[in-house]
Parts: structure tokens; C-alpha cells; sequence
């Protein structure tokens, strides 16, 4: 093993508060042989919680890529994400948006916070490979980095 090489497992932090949308992801994750652990947060601010420890929450270990939907009560996708990008712990987590939204304003608001990725749900990666670059592009490297860290 490398000595950049990380020896732990890799997981997905899942900040998303519609249950349909976390079950399409856990099927759609497997459907790509896909078999990371997934934690779930109901919202931006459970996430950050989880993240930090803090309010009562277990610290969960550091994820190896962050899904955020924009649209969540208590603390929003990019509220969260701007948190996080200020945080010197988690400013440079691979953070992948995955949301309803393809409004100009989120994407350069997204953009302007470094996300990895944007996503356009609902997630159907069988669908992939047709129009909406972004959407495809944002996906691949999301897969490509998961398969990477398996």
C-alpha cells in the first residue's frame, strides 16, 4: 500500500430528506455493483451534526464522497456546503449535488463552492449516455471515484 493510499473503508454520506430519492440511490448504487456503506442524513443540518459529532450525534467517519440534495429543511445543500468548504476538516470533501434543479443559480452557486459533480434527479443511471452533458459527466466521475476507492 501507497503511503497516499487510505486503508479505510470507503463510504457515502447521503444528505437527502425524501425517502423515495434514498432508496433510488441505494437501488441505483447497486444496480452498478456499487457495495460502499451509506449513511443517511434527513437533513443539511443532521449531516453536519453526524459530521462534527456534535447535538447528540455519534461522529461518523469521515466519507469518502458527500451526495447533497439542495432542497432540505433545517440547513439547505449549499448552507451546508458552504459550512463545509470553511471547515479545514471537510473543505476538500468530493461533494456531488444531486438534485431537481437545473436553474443557472444553483449550478454557479454549486460551482462556486467546488462541487464535484451535479446530478439531476431522479437518479436513473441506466439513462445515461443521451443529452444533458452535465448530468452525465457529474455522474461518471461520481462512479469513477467510488470504483476507485474500492
Amino acid at each position: 500500500m501507497s503511503p497516499l493510499s487510505s486503508p479505510a473503508t470507503p463510504t457515502i454520506l447521503l444528505v437527502e430528506d425524501d425517502q423515495m430519492d434514498v432508496m433510488n440511490v441505494q437501488r441505483e448504487l447497486r444496480k452498478q455493483n456499487i457495495n460502499v456503506p451509506l449513511t443517511h442524513a434527513r437533513n443539511g443540518r443532521e449531516a453536519l451534526n453526524m459530521l462534527r459529532g456534535e447535538n447528540g450525534e455519534p461522529k461518523i467517519a469521515r466519507p469518502s464522497l458527500v451526495m447533497l440534495d439542495l432542497n432540505m429543511p433545517r440547513l439547505n445543500g449549499l448552507e451546508l456546503l458552504k459550512i463545509l468548504r470553511e471547515d479545514p476538516e471537510f473543505s476538500n470533501l468530493n461533494v456531488f449535488i444531486m438534485t431537481t434543479s437545473d436553474l443557472d443559480v444553483d449550478r454557479s452557486g454549486a460551482s462556486s463552492l467546488g462541487v464535484s459533480g451535479y446530478i439531476i434527479k431522479p437518479l436513473t443511471f441506466d439513462s445515461f449516455g443521451g443529452e444533458g452533458g452535465g448530468t452525465i459527466d457529474g455522474f461518471s466521475l461520481f462512479l469513477d471515484l467510488l470504483k476507485l476507492k474500492q
